[in-house]
């Protein structure tokens, strides 16, 4: 039995930090799981610009009702819904995932959860568990499922490579550049082939 499990951002929908960097014109907020692999070194780093900015959760909010999936994510997510189990694991949070899945057509989505004060200012988070995704992976494995996995970040790396198959979506060129064992697409019905080739 398989199981499709599929990154959230640079994925399905665009990079949240990066959207919020735009809107509220801090540069320093677009550094992702793309650029940096340490998760934790990344959150500290996040939760420390919004404090020097005075950013919070009510300000992320809303401009992460304003994002759209990518064009073409809720067909291929459709598409892919009817032919087998899919689950998005992502390192976003609970706080910011519901205005995305309803978008989405409510998939199910396993991330993790902020810690913020009654003002709204973000004071730290909580993994739902370590290397959630790899975690996540393995677990469905020793539940009787073969996974298949795409993602574009380096923290999505532990479950393509622990998968029955793995791809990379819509990457950069240094993580293309690092894995060129992993098949790379850029498009959705490339991906929606390679997935229903080893269904």
């Amino acid at each position: 039995m398989n199981i499709v499990c599929l990154d959230l951002e640079g994925v399905l929908v665009p990079e949240i930090w990066i959207e919020f960097s735009k809107a509220s014109g801090v540069p320093e907020l677009k550094r992702t799981t793309r650029d940096e692999p340490d998760y934790d070194k990344l959150m500290k780093y996040r939760i420390a610009i919004l404090k020097e900015h005075g950013l919070g959760l009510k300000e992320i909010k809303k401009v992460i009702e304003t994002i759209d999936p990518m064009p073409g994510a809720r067909e291929f997510l459709d598409s892919l819904r009817e032919l087998t189990q899919v689950v998005i694991l992502s390192d976003t949070f609970t706080q910011f995932a519901d205005p995305l899945m309803k978008k989405l057509g409510r998939p199910t989505i396993f991330c993790n959860t902020l810690e913020a004060a009654e003002n709204g200012e973000i004071t730290g988070y909580r993994l739902r568990v370590e290397k959630s995704k790899l975690t996540t992976v393995r677990a469905f494995q020793a539940i009787g499922f073969d996974t298949i996995a795409a993602g574009d970040s380096y923290n999505d790396l532990g479950m393509i490579q622990a998968s029955k198959a793995g791809f990379l979506f819509r990457s950069t060129e240094q993580i293309k550049k690092d894995h060129p064992e992993l098949p790379a697409y850029e498009e959705y019905d490339e991906l929606l082939a390679a997935i229903k080739e080893v269904l």
